[in-house]
């Protein structure tokens, strides 16, 4: 089967903290109302129940899975809503135990007993949901969905007729793999991003790809920004202290600016010192990720966990790497990132609840090292290359949020990724890709085949690893 999958599939738009438990949920909320209004039954409802099965259940609270049932139930927009409405829309749905559906008529609805958490898994994904709805002659309709990572959600009879009906992508430039993307390159002459550009245009005008390609990097941006200017603790119970802010201020100090792009201008005429570096890489990806788990505006790249990897990397370039670098260059890395989660996708998973944080954390370290790589003048071989090496190195990790939470270890853990995606890019760069012994292929099938033997409970269960080992309690 041939999957198109375009980078806005990869990089999308949304509220924190999780794609899987927070984005994919919303969504599927979104389509259920859909389905309804296709049916011409959405006005008769009378009353909504919402079934949330395995990993959605056993860390949905952690994830505000709750909240973004309600909020997809109530036709907000995880896009566009303004996050600061959040908590009123919430409130006053469990204040008045009703709920405003598709923002058009009030139902009743009550969180505690029309949210339930089964802790049962469905066969066909980790992360199921049914939505049943009733109306005022008795009628009842129910839907099933699945949040397979990334914000990206399935119905199952769906999935099983793709499988039937072989279903040909409409791309110039159809991709499965590394290695029909490697020979793409090789045959046209062209590198990885004018590949995946080609592909895009292919579907959108060249005005809605650049104005889209800069709104996804405006949105990582201004997160960063908010996260470097934001005190106190993050929301969950953990009493996690945000840290982004007091490392931004012992690197470059407390000024006013009028704009995300002013604050980014005057970083990059700052004179950084060596031993600083990875401190302001660290910086970026916690700033991200502290916003993320605040229920703040994201870019899922290519999860909520793992969205501060890839601004981290990119900022990385823009302050350290390339002060000239411009939105040719945004561009360029943001093609090539998307194209390497998305062959990741179609080759494994990017949802730690089938494959542990390395489908998280491990795929977005893979797709900031190649892009990096090829900005910095690499050749599509040593972009594979830089992506394998960074896969290669978060191989096995766990996916095990303390309380459901997605801050303990995964704030972190987005750090480290940068730092590894920064790492493996210099190494692809110094390494001729004839001697490549592990192509990109091969630790792909190796990750899922890793994620296929790990044990369930280090799969975003909260029912291992540290989210066992550190009472919630004592934190």
């Amino acid at each position: 089967m041939e999957e198109c999958i375009s980078v806005f599939d990869m990089l999308k738009i949304g509220v924190g903290p999780s794609s899987s438990h927070t984005l994919g949920p919303w969504r599927a909320a979104e389509r259920f109302l859909n389905e309804l209004k296709e049916t011409n039954q959405l006005d008769k409802i009378t009353h909504i129940k919402v079934d949330l099965y395995g990993s959605l259940s056993l860390t949905g609270k952690g994830h505000a899975t709750d909240y973004a049932v309600m909020l997809g139930l109530s036709g907000q927009d995880p896009e566009y809503i303004p996050v600061q409405n959040i908590d009123s829309i919430i409130q006053s749905i469990n204040k008045n135990h009703q709920i405003r559906l598709a923002n058009s008529f009030d139902i009743p609805f009550n969180p505690e007993i029309d949210i339930v958490f089964n802790k049962n898994f469905l066969p066909f994904h980790a992360n199921g949901m049914s939505f049943t709805a009733m109306t005022g002659d008795g009628k009842t309709t129910v839907s099933t969905f699945y949040s397979i990572g990334g914000g990206f959600v399935v119905k199952e009879e769906r999935a099983n007729a793709k499988k039937k009906h072989q279903i040909k992508c409409a791309f110039p430039f159809p991709i499965q793999n590394a290695a029909e993307l490697l020979e793409y390159t090789i045959k046209e002459n062209k590198s990885i991003s004018e590949i995946v550009y080609a592909n895009e245009i292919s579907m959108r005008s060249e005005a809605e790809v650049h104005h889209e390609l800069l709104r996804i990097w405006n949105t990582m941006l201004e997160c960063m920004y908010i996260g470097c200017h934001s005190e106190g603790v993050l929301p969950g119970g953990l009493n996690v202290r945000r840290r982004a802010f007091d490392m931004h201020q012992n690197l470059i100090g407390l000024a006013n600016y009028n704009s995300p792009q002013e604050w980014l201008e005057t970083i990059r005429k700052t004179e950084v010192k060596f031993r600083q570096i990875l401190k302001w890489v660290s910086c970026f990806a916690l700033a991200v990720n502290e916003v993320n788990a605040a229920l703040g505006r994201v870019v899922t790249a290519p999860t909520n966990g793992s969205a501060g990897v890839i601004p981290a990397v990119l900022m990385y370039y823009m302050v350290i790497e390339n002060h000239k670098a411009d939105e040719k260059q945004i561009k360029q890395f943001l093609m090539v990132a998307g194209e390497i989660g998305s062959i990741f996708k179609k080759g494994s998973t990017i949802s730690a609840a089938m494959g542990g944080c390395q489908a998280e954390i491990g795929v977005s370290s893979a797709m900031a090292a190649g892009a990096l790589c090829e900005v910095m003048g690499g050749s599509p071989e040593q972009v594979l290359m830089a992506a394998e090496i960074a896969m290669e190195h978060h191989l096995g990790l766990t996916c095990d949020p303390i309380g459901g939470l997605v801050q303990i270890p995964c704030i972190e853990r987005n750090t480290m990724g940068a730092i590894k995606a920064i790492n493996a890019a210099e190494l692809a760069l110094e390494t001729d890709a004839k001697n490549a012994k592990v192509p990109l292929d091969k630790v792909i099938d190796t990750m899922w085949q890793t994620a296929k033997d790990m044990n369930s409970k280090y799969k975003e269960t909260s029912e291992g690893g540290l989210a066992v080992a550190v009472n919630m309690a004592d934190c």
